[in-house]
């Protein structure tokens, strides 16, 4: 794949001011009612749960509604890379003309975390119906051409998620049931890309450094 060069230079993006630009232009997404302000607090567990992350949902338009694990079995946990900014792959995923969402995004310069479809609904992210129906999905900020975008932070953020999705349904932390959306038979991505490191990824799933306080 050729580099887009529509793309912001990731050093522009490491700068504090860039840092706040992309938290300022945020703000809109988490202007919520109080039923989903609410339900951003009960995303924001202790220690030796889930990471806290803000609630920023997709459009209805973008996932299944479902209930899960009970209507279907959630097995697998699958790696995304956006292609997009942080800001810009939210904005999709809230455009009901878009037809598809991740559960989750993870942003890279800081591993903020956003959930945009809840685990019990099925998000349309794998491009095939029944490993939609048997995953999660988790987007990471960059671009699967630049190394540079996965930092420390996102890896460690992201397994963290990972390793808490993995517990909470069973899921053996191991690369039959974490895969790369390349691996989902049918579907024409190629993300993660050749740089996403599936071994310290792994190796920080299984560490569980979901326990960490970051």
């Amino acid at each position: 794949m050729e580099p887009d060069p529509r793309r912001p230079a990731r050093r522009r993006l490491l700068t504090g001011a860039a840092a706040l630009t992309a938290s300022a232009a945020l703000a809109p997404f988490g202007t919520a009612t109080a039923g989903a302000a609410a339900y951003a607090r009960r995303l924001t567990p202790g220690r030796g749960a889930y990471p806290p992350r803000q609630w920023v949902p997709a459009s209805p338009s973008n996932f299944t509604a479902a209930k899960r694990p009970t209507q279907y079995p959630v097995e697998m946990v699958v790696i995304h890379v956006t292609q997009e900014t942080y800001a810009h792959t939210l904005k999709l995923f809230q455009n009901p003309a878009h037809k598809a969402a991740a559960h989750y995004v993870v942003r890279s310069t800081d591993g903020h975390l956003a959930q945009c479809v809840r685990e019990r609904d099925v998000a349309w992210h794998a491009g095939n119906w029944d490993y939609n129906t048997r995953s999660i999905g988790i987007e990471h900020e960059g671009w699967i051409d630049d190394p540079a975008w996965f930092t420390d932070i996102l890896y460690t953020r992201s397994a963290r998620l990972t390793a808490a999705i993995c517990d909470r349904y069973s899921i053996p932390k191991d690369r039959e049931h974490i895969i790369g959306h390349v691996e989902v038979p049918g579907s024409d991505h190629t993300d993660p890309g050749e740089f996403w490191d599936w071994a310290r990824y792994l190796q920080l799933v299984n560490g569980l450094s979901w326990r960490t306080t970051m």
